[in-house]
């Protein structure tokens, strides 16, 4: 594609004011664990009656890994796997992340590697493939896979994040039931899932789900749940006879620690950075509001989006950029295809690849944005620009907003300091940082 800085495209944008910005602080609750505590609370956790005593000494025990960037994940798997040690078995890692990582066994690895994840950092082998076992069908008649060196172990251990999910709605959304039926199914086994549609994956996640449970040597899962700051804030071990019973009562709790961004509206939302490891999509469209399905709702409510940068953790995953109104060349050269349509292929979910509006710098996006908008006041223009969706405690607002976050009219926001222009460099990127310092 051919972008051109200083073309016609530029040429209509250029007179577009991009409003002040100040900064501001979003407060939320903070319950959390700190990295330091986390062994502590893995320990206490396998300590537990019908947990840890799961574990006999010779066993080989899988432990899950997935593809999400959770926060302190290197320092949880570390933890468990220190645990089945500590109990004379011997673990093991298993990347489960569906498509991701290109599909392949060598870009799962690298995903891992990206967290800090490697064999010599947990002191143990990570075991990567895309090998799959049928394990027979579920009750919806859909067949039922798992990885096969997982399969092959004396135990499985499922280490993943339980939160909600951005594309639809149910009793199990993100968690040990889809790591058990999407993560450790592999390309095979997301498809299957993926493949009635985003309306009834929520049906097909428990329904095979429970032939894991039934077929496969699940020990118990041990899901992490984050608070609004992106922080660890509950780990919990569930037997796995009782994970159907208590996953769907975690993720209430994993609800009520969303984030979100207080003025629930706005005209324009700006994200300097996007990518796999904040969200499936990019971004988390339960903050953004950039579904990819009918089938969720929430987030921002808001008219146009840009994106400006992508993350190198995603290793060219742009997957979510089809949501945007706008993204920069940036992005656009940094995407890999063979990284991205594994993904939607897999989910069925084609929108969230799709090209937008490119624009050859990150102020182009802005007021490519603004300048589109209808039916708003281009002097008072609302924008609302954030680092990325896991991380919204500081963020921008512009200068509409203002008198009334002085005011006290968003319970939980306060002004950090005044509205003042957006800077730029000489190639049009924005050098105005979002938090101070």
């Amino acid at each position: 594609m051919k972008v051109v800085k200083g073309g016609k495209v530029s040429e209509l944008l250029r007179d577009t004011k991009i409003p002040k910005m100040f900064r501001a602080r979003q407060i939320f609750s903070r319950e959390m664990i700190r990295p330091e505590e986390i062994p502590a609370a893995v320990h206490r956790e396998m300590e537990k009656e019908n947990i840890g005593s799961r574990i006999r000494p010779g066993m080989s025990v899988a432990v899950t890994a997935g593809s999400r960037g959770i926060r302190n994940v290197d320092i949880i798997t570390k933890a468990v796997v220190d645990e089945v040690k500590a109990r004379g078995a011997s673990p093991f890692i298993v990347p489960a992340m569906g498509s991701h990582g290109g599909a392949t066994e060598e870009g799962q690895l690298a995903m891992l590697a990206g967290y800090g994840i490697t064999p010599e950092s947990m002191g143990c082998p990570i075991r990567s493939s895309m090998e799959v076992v049928e394990l027979g069908y579920s009750e919806r008649g859909r067949r039922v896979v798992l990885d096969k060196n997982a399969y092959e172990a004396d135990g499985i251990i499922i280490s993943c994040r339980l939160k909600p999910h951005n594309a639809f709605r149910g009793p199990y959304e993100s968690g040990p039931c889809k790591m058990m039926t999407v993560g450790l199914g592999k390309q095979v086994g997301a498809s299957i899932v993926h493949g009635d549609g985003m309306d009834v994956i929520a049906q097909n996640i428990p329904t095979m789900a429970k032939v894991v449970l039934e077929k496969a040597n699940i020990l118990f899962a041990i899901p992490c749940i984050e608070n609004a700051y992106d922080e660890t804030c509950r780990i919990e071990a569930i037997p796995a006879e009782n994970i159907l019973e208590r996953e769907p009562e975690l993720l209430k709790y994993a609800f009520s620690n969303m984030p979100r961004l207080i003025v629930g509206e706005a005209d324009v939302l700006v994200v300097d950075e996007v990518g796999k490891n904040y969200s499936g999509t990019g971004v988390d469209p339960n903050i953004t509001g950039t579904f990819s399905t009918p089938y969720a709702s929430g987030g921002l409510k808001v008219q146009r989006t840009c994106f400006l940068n992508l993350s190198k953790e995603s290793h060219g995953n742009a997957l979510g950029c089809g949501l945007a109104s706008a993204i920069t060349r940036k992005i656009f050269d940094d995407m890999d295809i063979e990284q991205m349509y594994p993904n939607c292929i897999t989910s069925t979910v084609l929108a969230s690849a799709r090209i937008p509006c490119v624009v050859s710098t990150d102020k182009e996006a802005v007021q490519i944005c603004i300048k589109t908008c209808n039916k708003i006041d281009q002097d008072h223009v609302r924008v609302v620009r954030i680092p990325n969706s896991l991380h919204i405690g500081s963020i921008m607002l512009s200068e509409a907003y203002y008198e009334d976050v002085k005011a006290g009219k968003y319970p939980g926001l306060e002004a950090v300091d005044e509205p003042k222009e957006l800077e730029f460099d000489g190639d049009g990127n924005v050098i105005t940082k979002i938090e101070q310092g």
